[in-house]
């Protein structure tokens, strides 16, 4: 019987630390502040002037894109770099993102740039409280170009309204509408979007939409998908209202998020889908694909709720419990769960994700484990099926027995396992904990040679909390960004 480490609850610290059983090449790094030595801009080796400023001599349309990606007023502030680059920020397209910025700072903006605006986020609630003056900005003749708008959310989303506010919610301005021609992304958020006006919609750009707190009718969204944005890949819908269900039918979709109080989703004929991203881990939504012959990425699916169950034909999952295994699914490559170090039920899941590659599992810290001893138990499943498992992240791992012999099942038998992520306590973290865990696991006799153990304080991409636009165009959605 192998020790048992010790238990203790999560905590999120910032910024994470990590330890590697393999470490990297070895770098120059400050030994106070343990960070890699890069010299400041202009700055030589030799106590000279420095190497020439190689980047302004990029030609203009170049620099005009690097201040397009930098925050607004940062943006502004390249005018003091150097006389070069004085002019660039009044012709490079205009990104304007009114996050921080004072209320009447926005209009003058716009004024003193005099250029294109290719990139607008406003507030929504200006949508609710001063609609003038968001039609006013978009009447402006520097937004006749715009390609992407925004109207973000200034509070965490919750569920908050009451049937009474729901109907204060109050249509976008038309003045919205006149970018049609040109729109490439749009996040539209808290605002009645009725059917008079959605039937009208023609964006035959836009390929990214999030609707964020909308009142949208279900035949409404049916139309945006389907006739009224011909050219959509990526579609994001957040606590959307008055929706039970959708039914998807779309040639070019890629990527799908839902957030929202679904009773049903179905992918009835999605045959470009990659990415379903299920988001709320207590969803009472029922899911049916039918026919999605790329989908590549699934997740969270949780054992939280007992009524969200997911059908791959007359394939049937519920509560992560495979109850019936008619047709196995081969395209799922990339897993996220919400559970507990439950093998027995991974090991289900495997059998019907054949070619799985990446598993994420996020787990409550107060759940029961089990044992999770294997050796015996799962003699027939390692002899008849091939574990195609390279990527393993656990969150919550304290390295307890049951976890331990959780790990160890992947280390001794997943021939091409290439990375075991574990997500620990700060308090765990510490040189003896990894040496244990090191151990523990068994690494030395992991039967992948490449294989490498990574205890981290770090927490990888929750989308479940942090999702947007971006995300779905990633090909993991949930690997670690920190």
């Amino acid at each position: 019987m192998e020790p048992t480490g010790r238990s203790t609850k999560r905590m999120r610290p910032a910024p994470p630390h990590t330890h590697e059983s393999t470490p990297g090449p070895a770098e120059t790094t400050d030994p106070a502040a343990g960070r890699t030595q890069h010299p400041p801009p202009g700055a030589g080796g030799d106590g000279g002037e420095g190497p020439p400023d190689r980047i302004s001599d990029l030609p203009d349309a170049v620099l005009g894109e690097i201040i397009f990606l930098l925050p607004t007023m940062e943006g502004a502030r390249t005018q003091a770099l150097a006389s070069r680059w004085r002019h660039l920020w009044r012709t490079a397209p205009l990104n304007l993102d009114c996050r921080g910025i004072p209320g009447n700072l926005p209009g003058a903006i716009l004024s003193a740039h005099g250029g294109p605006v290719h990139r607008l986020c406003l507030p929504s609630l200006l949508l609710q409280y001063r609609a003038d003056v968001a039609g006013t900005w978009l009447r402006s003749p520097s937004l006749d170009t715009l390609q992407e708008l925004e109207f973000y959310l200034e509070l965490p989303i919750t569920y908050r309204f009451s049937f009474s506010r729901l109907q204060l919610l109050q249509p976008p301005p038309a003045s919205i509408f006149r970018f049609s021609s040109t729109l490439r992304v749009a996040t539209i958020s808290q605002c009645h979007l009725p059917d008079n006006t959605v039937e009208t919609l023609q964006f035959p750009l836009l390929n990214k939409l999030a609707l964020v707190e909308v009142k949208i009718s279900e035949g409404s969204l049916q139309s945006i998908i389907t006739s009224g944005c011909p050219a959509l890949e990526s579609l994001l819908l957040r606590t959307s209202f008055d929706i039970r269900g959708l039914r998807i039918n779309s040639p070019i979709l890629k990527s799908i998020g839902v957030h929202s109080r679904f009773v049903e989703l179905i992918i009835q004929d999605a045959p470009s889908l990659e990415r379903l991203l299920c988001l709320r881990m207590d969803m009472r939504m029922r899911v049916s694909v039918l026919s999605a012959p790329r989908l590549a990425t699934l997740g969270y699916i949780s054992q939280d709720s007992q009524d969200s169950k997911i059908m791959f034909g007359s394939t049937v999952i519920q509560r992560l419990c495979v109850v019936s295994l008619t047709m196995v699914v081969p395209t799922i490559k990339i897993l996220a769960v919400h559970m507990n170090f439950n093998l027995d039920m991974v090991i289900e899941l495997m059998k019907c994700f054949v070619c799985l590659e990446k598993l994420y599992m996020k787990i409550q810290t107060d759940s029961p484990a089990g044992t999770n001893f294997w050796r015996h138990k799962h003699r027939n499943f390692l002899t008849s099926q091939d574990i195609r498992l390279k990527t393993l992240v656990l969150g919550h791992y304290r390295g307890i027995q049951a976890q331990v012999n959780f790990v160890t099942f992947f280390i001794l038998n997943a021939k091409l396992l290439e990375s075991i992520r574990l997500e620990v306590d700060s308090r765990d973290y510490n040189d003896r904990f990894f040496a244990e865990q090191c151990r523990m696991l068994q690494m030395e006799n992991r039967i992948s040679r490449g294989a490498q153990l990574c205890v981290t304080t770090g927490s990888h991409n929750d989308v479940s909390s942090t999702v947007d636009l971006n995300d779905l165009d990633l090909a993991d959605p949930f690997a670690c960004r920190c």
